[in-house]
């Protein structure tokens, strides 16, 4: 182990908006901790989260794998990153780093059928498979509604303090539809207790020892729990109008006509609580608590990125490679939608990235097109250990080269690639087959589906012909 190796801080937020920063535009709520990071670090307008789901996601940030190459594609079927595909943990155990997670992992699809609402059920079995993965430190907060159904960590020391079981309520309240405050102090939040456990243990580790430590936040995901304390910070006279378009989804073979109109319960997760199960349906009154509540636990999240980024600096000095980013976004009323379920909309898939490399200080802004699976090689290019294969390059090389032709992105039955002016996305699930194209330049909102135009089908053949180029390298590997 090399005394220069570098630290290696990995923050993440779960179902975090570009646009919900106020370092990229956000005037209802200000992320003050996050805009000074973002002023000393690589802050990037065109990175792309690997799926829409939290799961596929965060196993291309772990292996720097697409989810076809790793067989980790889907938050509902048994498909479980394999410990035998290298990993971040590994990799970076075997040169000389010790690992720690603290908050979300959900590397393993979670048995939503077993879910109770009367009962927290054990989850031993769960956080040993994490384990396994390479992770020497484990403070598991496995989302905020795992939580409630399953003893997780936190669940544990929250069932303790008195809280779990209003907790468990609130949740599974079907009048609130997923938008209420913390019952409870807010220092028992599960995003207040993720920085707590981070900033304890980045406090106590040998900074002789380099570490990898991932910070992984589970809101702002819903359920939409802010602490009450944080609805001050929001000012919604200042939010962006929601984007919509009248009749938008009239057309069944629409992506998502069922999660809007109810036709049967659609993917997208705000269709569940939905009266009806449909999204249409939701009041505006509805929509203002829903986007407050939002803007507000990203406001408890950037006070407590804080905390980690001070501990840390106090730490180690500038000896740290420091990565803030999302698995996925959020479409948070967007087509009047919520949820993220079969979204390729660049609500969902164009997630917020800020790098600091060891050293660095002067921010800049870069265009470049990058995808998450391209942390994994940064971190191992930082950490001088030998590289394994993936399917992303270090962030400087791909800026250095202009960026990436063509993002992908994909999950169970749903797949979508863009050039950064079209994007196709197709989707084929329970008996539905769904082809949609979006030209992102005369329709930067993506309203309009023009598969079916003449003029169109040029780049249609070109992103198609992109896709199967891009799965046949795996099928003839």
């Amino acid at each position: 182990m090399s005394a220069q190796q570098p630290h290696i801080l990995l923050i993440t937020a779960d179902e975090l908006r570009k646009d919900a920063l106020s370092c990229y535009g956000n005037e209802a709520v200000r992320t003050t901790q996050l805009d000074q990071f973002a002023q000393m670090s690589v802050q990037f307008a065109r990175a792309y989260s690997t799926s829409p789901w939290c799961l596929p996601s965060r196993c291309a940030i772990l292996t720097g794998q697409l989810p076809h190459n790793s067989g980790a594609y889907s938050n509902f079927r048994k498909c479980e990153l394999s410990t035998g595909i290298p990993n971040l943990f590994q990799v970076l155990k075997q040169g000389g780093y010790k690992t720690s997670v603290h908050g979300k992992c959900h590397f393993s699809p979670v048995p939503y059928g077993q879910t109770r609402r009367d009962v927290t059920l054990p989850y031993e079995e769960f956080r040993d498979y994490y384990m396994s993965l390479g992770i020497d430190h484990l403070d598991l907060q496995d989302d905020k509604q795992v939580s409630v159904w399953f003893y997780d960590d936190y669940a544990k020391e929250l069932d303790e303090a008195g809280y779990l079981a209003a907790y468990r309520d609130d949740t599974w309240n079907r009048g609130k539809a997923k938008v209420f405050p913390f019952p409870g102090p807010e220092e028992w939040h599960p995003d207040s207790w993720v920085g707590r456990k981070a900033v304890e243990f980045i406090e106590q580790h040998d900074e002789d020892q380099p570490l990898f430590c991932w910070v992984s936040f589970s809101g702002p995901h819903y359920p939409f729990d802010p602490p009450a304390s944080y609805f001050d910070r929001v000012d919604m006279s200042k939010d962006k109008p929601r984007a919509q378009k009248e009749g938008e989804f009239d057309d069944p073979l629409r992506i998502h006509h069922r999660s809007y109109h109810g036709d049967g319960r659609g993917i997208a997760d705000g269709s569940g609580p939905a009266p009806g199960h449909a999204q249409k349906n939701y009041t505006e009154a509805y929509w203002h608590d829903l986007r407050q509540s939002y803007y507000a636990n990203v406001a408890l999240i950037d006070d407590q990125i804080g905390r980690i980024l001070e501990s840390a600096r106090r730490k180690w000095g500038d000896n740290v490679l420091i990565i803030f980013t999302a698995d996925h976004g959020e479409m948070l009323g967007n087509h009047g939608l919520w949820g993220k379920g079969d979204c390729g909309y660049e609500d969902v898939l164009n997630v917020p990235l800020l790098v600091q490399y060891p050293g660095e200080q002067d921010g800049r802004k870069t265009d470049a097109k990058v995808m998450l699976t391209d942390i994994m090689a940064t971190c191992m290019k930082a950490a001088s250990v030998p590289e394994v294969p993936t399917d992303g390059k270090d962030f400087q090389e791909v800026i250095d080269s202009g960026g990436y032709k063509y993002v992908f992105s994909e999950g169970e039955g749903f797949f979508t690639v863009s050039d950064g002016r079209m994007k196709y996305i197709h989707v084929v699930k329970a008996g539905r087959e769904h082809y949609e194209l979006f030209d992102m330049e005369q329709d930067p909102l993506e309203f309009d589906n023009v598969i079916d135009r003449a003029e169109y089908a040029p780049a249609l053949a070109e992103l198609r012909n992109a896709a199967n180029n891009l799965f046949l390298r795996k099928l003839l590997a």
